[in-house]
């Protein structure tokens, strides 16, 4: 199955690296892909629950999604992620 959902906080190729590498390591989650201009994050899984997990995942991250609160701690957790994904080596 395909989900793509649209998240708050995400700015840019650092940010989207860091959301490629996190979910991309979940079991039955498998091309991923991030668009940072309409901040849709899109994957393939095994099932719904999968689905959930990312969901989860990506709010762990600083990256709820638009239908999530937004806090400051989702917003201080993205500028980490987005800063670690900068930081990480390709």
């Amino acid at each position: 199955m395909k989900t793509s959902i649209i998240v708050q906080n995400l700015k840019c190729g650092g940010c989207a690296k860091t959301i490629t590498e996190k979910l991309s390591g979940i079991d039955d989650i498998s091309w991923v892909e991030v668009d940072t201009e309409s901040s849709m994050v899109s994957f393939l899984h095994e099932n719904s629950e999968d689905a959930l997990v990312a969901r989860d995942t990506l709010a762990s991250l600083g990256y709820p999604s638009v239908d999530s609160k937004n806090n400051l701690a989702h917003k201080t957790r993205s500028f980490v992620s987005c800063a670690m994904g900068r930081l990480s080596k390709s």
